[in-house]
């Protein structure tokens, strides 16, 4: 099982943005990352909402499932892929 996920929004734009930074990380580093779209998927939705415990409160959301670290928004490269390194 993956441990590492991205909830988005399918018609958010900074979602666009850092998954064009997602795909760069499994292109350059081999990292494989679940994307979940949570505007019109109630499942994923409901998964954001347990994950998520008021950290963000939106989309982007990045979850780690091995550290439970998270990312709010969009953020750098370099600490995406930090945080898929697991740093």
């Amino acid at each position: 099982m993956n441990n590492l996920l991205e909830f988005y929004g399918t018609e958010c734009p900074h979602c666009v943005s850092m998954h064009e930074l997602v795909e760069r990380l499994e292109k350059e580093e081999g990292i494989k990352i679940e994307s979940l779209e949570v505007w019109h998927n109630k499942e994923n939705e409901k998964r954001l909402l347990e994950l998520d415990k008021d950290f963000c409160g939106g989309v982007p959301f990045f979850y780690n499932l091995k550290t439970n670290k998270w990312i709010c928004g969009e953020e750098s490269y370099e600490n995406l892929k930090n945080w898929a390194q697991n740093k």
